[in-house]
């Protein structure tokens, strides 16, 4: 994996100006959305560019904690063409119980609402609690 590392200035307004070295490898272009997912916990901001077509849908699992469980759950959201754009997940209780944070497109889904990505998870055994949002695009 090839890292691009770039030091950048946060001006009076908040606003940082993205290096035009990472703006061309992720293919960042005038007019396009790009989705902000901070952690208060890490001091860390994650930036994924999305395309304009995206329908996006935040989702926060609370899951078994047991090998293999994210990749499950990754199986079954390609299995009804579901694009994971985001995900973070941790372990609550080792063992026990863990909570994974995710963002999804659904622009190129066989399913349309978030209701239907809370029933499709459901169903999987190491699933405790699903909760799906759409994001809206300010």
């Amino acid at each position: 994996m090839v890292k691009i590392k770039e030091l950048v200035r946060v001006d009076s307004k908040g606003r940082i100006t993205i290096p035009l070295t990472i703006r061309e490898a992720l293919d960042i272009h005038e007019g396009m959305n790009i989705l902000l997912i901070a952690d208060r916990e890490k001091k860390e901001i994650v930036l994924s560019p999305v395309p304009e077509r995206a329908r996006l849908v935040e989702m926060t699992i609370e899951i078994e904690d047991r090998p293999g469980v994210l990749a499950e759950i990754a199986k079954e959201l390609a299995d009804h063409g579901i694009d994971i754009i985001a995900t973070r997940c941790l372990v609550i209780r080792r063992g026990e119980i863990g909570e994974c944070y995710m963002v999804v497109d659904l622009s190129k889904a066989l399913i349309s609402t978030p209701e239907e990505i809370e029933r499709i998870l459901m169903k999987l055994e190491p699933i405790k609690s699903v909760k799906a949002l759409e994001l809206k695009r300010e």
